[in-house]
């Protein structure tokens, strides 16, 4: 199965699926899980945005993720419950970070913008306390959605796991994924690799290879998905024999019906696509998605990337 396979049975996935991320009555309630609610939909909302960004409007793959876009803004009311959450939760940065992926992708709500701006001018938003990689993505939420940002990005770099550019072999499962965050931050999400500054693209050159092979070893396929993002999006991917041993295994767990389970033994990974899941929406939803969205930037950089010693994988 090639990348651009991988992709297009992922988001056909999602497609069938796509009900189950709609917003409920509890999305706005004082004790409603935002985990089980906003979550998915932010994840939604940003995979489709920048697999839209970097596929031309005559794939049908921009059409399908369009769609699903445009599935996820009528969720939010074309934006009414963000300005309704941020009456409710005017601190709670997770509003505003699931509204950043619709601004960029041209979803906006004037009026919460308006208020948000007033929100963020306050001490009391500037202060939050919050982990560096977390903090990170609130400064580019704010620049996302045209307000002015809190902080500056090299400050807020400086403090994470990777921007420390700790020792390799101090990577772990929560390192794994703060690592790739940063780097969906500093890229716009695939978007720039220009973001990330010289001495991490060569550290991470050097370490991704082993970290991702540490991960589809453990059969941990979701991070193993957000590794293969991270390697379409810096400036020097790794070599291309080891991106193309990565997505065959990844491609090996990927179900007939499209999903990807987040870790672990694969269920009948060549059974029939006969609509029956395989896996419980919450232990493949984001798996899959980041399929999805690793395999675009993927096939994005061998289309428009004068490829030749880059290592993108054919």
């Amino acid at each position: 199965m090639s990348v651009r396979e991988v992709e297009e049975t992922a988001l056909e996935w999602v497609w069938a699926h796509r009900d189950r991320f709609a917003l409920g009555d509890d999305a706005l309630a004082a004790d409603g899980q935002v985990n089980r609610t906003w979550k998915p939909l932010g994840e939604l909302a940003q995979v489709c945005a920048s697999v839209s960004a970097c596929t031309p409007p005559s794939d049908p793959v921009h059409t399908r993720v369009s769609d699903l876009l445009d599935f996820a803004w009528q969720q939010t009311r074309q934006g009414e419950l963000f300005l309704l959450m941020q009456s409710l939760e005017p601190f709670a940065t997770y509003p505003l970070e699931v509204y950043a992926a619709f601004a960029s992708a041209g979803r906006r709500h004037t009026d919460y913008e308006a208020s948000a701006a007033v929100v963020a001018r306050t001490r009391g938003w500037r202060l939050t306390e919050q982990y560096p990689t977390r903090r990170l993505g609130v400064i580019e939420a704010e620049r996302r959605s045209g307000l002015r940002p809190h902080g500056r990005v090299p400050q807020a770099l400086g403090r994470t796991w990777l921007g420390g550019l700790p020792e390799p072999w101090t990577f772990e499962r929560a390192a794994g994924y703060a690592l790739t965050h940063v780097v969906f931050h500093l890229t716009e999400w695939g978007r720039a690799a220009q973001g990330v500054p010289p001495d991490l693209a060569d550290y991470l050159r050097h370490w991704l290879p082993p970290w991702l092979d540490t991960c589809l070893e453990a059969r941990m396929w979701d991070l193993s998905c957000e590794l293969l993002a991270v390697a379409a999006s810096v400036p020097r991917p790794p070599d291309p024999a080891v991106l193309d041993d990565a997505w065959q295994r990844v491609a090996a767990a990927q179900h007939a019906s499209g999903a990807i389970p987040e870790e672990g033994v694969i269920q009948d990974a060549a059974g029939s696509a006969d609509g029956a899941d395989p896996y419980a929406f919450t232990d493949c939803y984001h798996s899959t998605l980041m399929a999805a969205f690793a395999a675009s930037l993927t096939t994005a950089r061998l289309r428009d990337v004068d490829h030749a010693g880059q290592g993108v994988p054919g």
